[in-house]
């Protein structure tokens, strides 16, 4: 099942999970740094939860989405327009002040595009903030454990290669593909991009405390 028939599991994803607004759109927000006035990009921006918050600093936003259902919803935010990810020859060079997206890369297939294209979509000087699942979740074969006394432990996969896991969401499934932290970095830095700032973090004391089974995953 494809992006194109997951609009209602995603919405309802949205509707329950705090994460975005707890953890996703500070983070969002702090490497973003949006100034008023300025113009960014919203890449595979769905129900345009994020655009709204980066629209509170004065900024603008004009988003793209595959899926019509969403781009309905996120419409209403600001001007968004189908578009299917890594391609953004629709936008003319230089169009962006900058560009943002959130928990949408590991579902892209070609990072170097996706690295290349965002270059020339924004201004020389202007800004890309990413904010991805990290790569360590994603590998392949990754997978939580169950232990017998309840405790859950995580078992890290084929990090070093490249690879996807199709990850079961509402009656179908997701894909997510996997490059390792440096595969990304390298496709930026090989599009142009610097590297200003970068965050890890594990599961927040929060989460923590919604899932004490996975103590020790921090």
């Amino acid at each position: 099942m494809t992006w194109e028939r997951l609009a209602g599991w995603w919405i309802d994803e949205l509707a329950s999970d705090p994460v975005y607004e707890e953890e996703i759109a500070p983070l969002l927000i702090r490497l973003l740094d949006p100034q008023p006035g300025r113009i960014y990009a919203d890449l595979g921006c769905g129900t345009g939860r994020l655009a709204k918050k980066v629209s509170e600093f004065g900024a603008r936003i004009v988003g793209c989405d595959l899926n019509l259902e969403l781009l309905r919803i996120a419409q209403k935010v600001c001007p968004a327009v189908q578009a299917v990810l890594p391609d953004l020859r629709w936008v003319r060079p230089a169009s962006f002040d900058g560009a943002f997206v959130g928990l949408v890369l590991e579902h892209v297939e070609d990072e170097v595009a996706f690295f290349a294209q965002t270059a020339e979509a924004v201004r020389p000087g202007g800004v890309l903030a990413v904010v991805i699942n990290h790569p360590v979740w994603t590998a392949p074969r990754s997978t939580p454990i169950e232990e017998p006394e309840g405790e859950i432990l995580w078992r890290t996969g084929a990090y070093f290669g490249k690879g996807f896991s199709d990850e079961p969401a509402g009656n179908g499934k997701v894909r997510f593909y996997h490059r390792t932290m440096a595969d990304l970095l390298s496709a930026a830095s090989n599009a142009g991009w610097d590297l200003r700032m970068m965050s890890e973090s594990g599961i927040s004391r929060k989460q923590m405390a919604r899932f004490p089974e996975y103590a020790g995953q921090e």
